[in-house]
């Protein structure tokens, strides 16, 4: 099915106020310009180097959305351009992204990844990291970062049940840390939700969905 037909219709089914994220990582520029003309203007990729390639070649009305793990080493290359990081998974790197983007005159959104999964394999804080690191002193002092909501990422099962869980779960810390008030916070977003899993993401209170095979069909690499 051609990808605008996958647009279209991953669109229809999503409830007003949902954001789609489609994950390009592997994907060509011819590609990624085909969801483009046919009206995708948000793209995710998880690696920093392939993204700012794309970056500095394709539109640049496009939002991009580094939506894997990142080495702090790495911040300083989409620092100028990055339009948000769903994956800050520790204080050591959102101090980076702090650095990094006063360095580009600029702040930067930021999402909190939690580990809500039954896999170490998955990167994330627990809840009581996010509440310590929202509450901190050193994070209040940032001027070049705002943490807009949580990103999280469901055990990789065919049990509906457990999936539903892990983001009801995520769902309400969320609702819980979004109250905790801060000039560098302002949660909007709750992104969670795949290719496989993004109808229970939604039905549980995703206000994001990070869409790759749905749209494009199964990558090519890794």
């Amino acid at each position: 099915m051609p990808i605008s037909e996958n647009l279209e219709r991953i669109k229809s089914n999503l409830p007003k106020g949902v954001t789609l994220v489609a994950v390009s990582k592997t994907k060509t520029q011819h590609t990624i310009m085909e969801a483009y003309r046919a009206g995708q203007r948000i793209f995710g990729e998880n690696k920093v180097q392939e993204m700012t390639e794309k970056w500095k070649e394709l539109p640049k009305d496009i939002q991009w959305h580094m939506i894997g793990h990142v080495q702090r080493n790495k911040v300083k290359y989409m620092a100028e351009y990055v339009s948000l990081i769903h994956g800050i998974d520790s204080f050591k790197l959102l101090k980076e992204v702090e650095k990094q983007a006063a360095a580009c005159g600029r702040t930067i959104h930021c999402l909190l990844q939690l580990h809500i999964a039954e896999e170490d394999t998955k990167y994330g804080m627990s809840a009581e990291e996010a509440r310590a690191l929202l509450t901190s002193e050193a994070f209040k002092q940032m001027r070049h970062v705002k943490i807009t909501g949580l990103m999280g990422m469901a055990t990789f099962t065919e049990d509906t049940r457990q999936i539903k869980k892990e983001f009801l779960h995520l769902k309400t810390i969320y609702e819980e840390l979004k109250q905790f008030p801060g000039e560098n916070t302002a949660f909007s977003t709750l992104s969670m939700g795949m290719s496989g899993d993004y109808s229970i993401a939604v039905d549980c209170g995703s206000t994001m969905v990070r869409i790759g095979s749905g749209i494009f069909g199964l990558r090519t690499s890794v």
